[in-house]
């Protein structure tokens, strides 16, 4: 999309304002079956927007990160009033804490939320909050209250939200023009909107297992940032904005819930925040210094210390670390996991494959062990088989860009020329470059040899390419 197309559609963007106080004991709005957009065409749009956001937004590749905060999004999700659950995650490299979702399901996560939360719950209730937005339908809301202006309002919302992502300061820019022009209906509306993600967002926190305290905990935190960032608030607060007196709301309420006795996955959350810092980390060699310093007192600290070695390439030092953490955390399977990221970027290519061949069979099905395990057997030069393991992979995760990406990269070095077109299809396709899409799949039908049935898949695939490409083309 064009940026001078996604600067005009931001006009359409409803405005923002701070909340309200609303009672804890109101019960939700669902949006009713008259709303201007079915649960359906949210769904489309949101595939159709997620597409056109992979594109121009980087992505966080983790495969650690991205599992963990899937297990996350789904253990919230089956708690949640969702009447569609059909949810698309998408975890964004960007440092600046933020999180969104749009019509459809899509989720998107800022890898840099995570710095800005202490634990899990605090978290878990920024993803409960969005996932209200979708479960009460607020978009289709918004549609239904600006009904001449329907697809213009629609776009503007998602074009916001691609704009911050690729550019902050121009989102900040956009919004604050539409804050300037926005009427009173839409401001009500979107205060509306705020309490009440806030409201089931936290009886969905609460549901999951975790403190209901933690939700204006993180309001909190998000808040003391802004006051520190001067003209640079935390992406969160351009669409969310928190004042003093929703704080206290969530607190008031937060005292009429009961309080669950939560459980953590030991040191998970924590261990993916080392992970995050370290790679958002400006200057590595302080870093380091400081995980030294505390590590003798802080295992979590020891496990950042490893992961910072191995990357600055101190491979003996990161041993050292490794072999230095408690016996009940280097039990952990991210543990065993960066044990074995170790032997690859050392270099011990079949320590690595022999470690994750025995991870593949104690956890089979796990995203990170398989995409690792893929990773390592490439390196070792078995190429077929770690294409295996990534097509299986396509199969779990079709709407993940980064295992198509691999996978078109795999089936190249193992010598498969058509399943590199079919990958490469897929992940343009994913990432809302339809026309390379459509080339790809002409060039796989130049393939000597084809059989009747590649043939007629090819065919199909392209005529659901060129249907995907009319769609982008008139959504927006």
């Amino acid at each position: 999309m064009r940026t001078g197309l996604l600067r005009y559609l931001l006009a359409g963007l409803l405005s923002i304002s701070p909340i309200t106080i609303i009672e804890a004991n109101e019960l939700p709005i669902i949006a009713n079956s008259s709303a201007t957009i079915s649960l359906e065409q949210e769904f489309q749009l949101g595939r159709i927007w997620a597409r056109m956001l992979r594109g121009q937004a980087p992505e966080y590749g983790d495969p650690l990160v991205v599992n963990y905060l899937n297990g996350l999004l789904w253990q919230l999700a089956a708690s949640s009033q969702l009447q569609d659950h059909r949810l698309d995650l998408i975890v964004l490299d960007n440092p600046n804490l933020n999180a969104f979702a749009v019509p459809g399901g899509v989720v998107g996560i800022n890898s840099g939320l995570l710095l800005g939360a202490k634990d899990e719950p605090e978290l878990a209730s920024v993803i409960a909050h969005e996932l209200a937005h979708l479960s009460q339908r607020h978009y289709a809301q918004q549609l239904e209250e600006s009904r001449r202006n329907t697809p213009l309002v629609l776009a503007g919302i998602l074009a916001s939200i691609l704009l911050s992502s690729v550019d902050t300061q121009a989102g900040i820019a956009g919004i604050s023009s539409t804050m300037a022009a926005g009427q009173q209906a839409g401001l009500n509306f979107s205060r509306r909107n705020e309490q009440e993600a806030d409201r089931i967002g936290m009886l969905n926190l609460v549901s999951s297992g975790f403190d209901p305290f933690a939700m204006p905990r993180m309001f909190s935190r998000i808040q003391r940032s802004s006051r520190f960032l001067g003209q640079k608030p935390p992406e969160f607060l351009l669409t969310h904005p928190v004042s003093e007196s929703r704080i206290a709301d969530a607190e008031n309420r937060a005292r009429q819930l009961p309080s669950p006795v939560y459980k953590p996955q030991k040191f998970d959350f924590q261990l993916i925040k080392k992970r995050i810092e370290v790679f958002y980390a400006n200057n590595l060699k302080q870093l380091i210094k400081g995980y030294q310093e505390s590590a003798t007192d802080d295992p979590l600290s020891g496990y950042g210390l490893v992961i910072a070695l191995i990357k600055t390439g101190k491979y003996q030092q990161a041993s050292t670390a490794l072999n230095d953490l408690p016996s009940n955390l280097r039990q952990h399977l991210y543990v065993r996991l960066t044990e074995a990221e170790l032997a690859l970027a050392s270099g011990e290519t079949k320590q690595a494959v022999q470690q994750l061949d025995g991870l593949s069979k104690l956890y089979p099905d796990s995203y990170p062990v398989d995409q690792l395990y893929a990773k390592a057997l490439r390196a070792d030069n078995q190429f077929k088989k770690s294409a295996q393991i990534l097509t299986k992979l396509s199969q779990q995760y079709p709407a993940n860009s980064y295992i198509w990406y691999e996978l078109s990269e795999t089936r190249g070095q193992a010598g498969d020329t058509l399943g590199v077109h079919e990958a490469r299809t897929e992940y343009f396709l994913l990432t809302g470059n339809t026309a390379k899409a459509l080339r790809q799949i002409e060039f796989a039908l130049r393939e000597k040899n084809l059989s009747s049935s590649d043939i007629a898949r090819l065919e199909d695939r392209r005529r659901e390419a060129e249907s995907i490409r009319d769609e982008i083309k008139n959504a927006f």
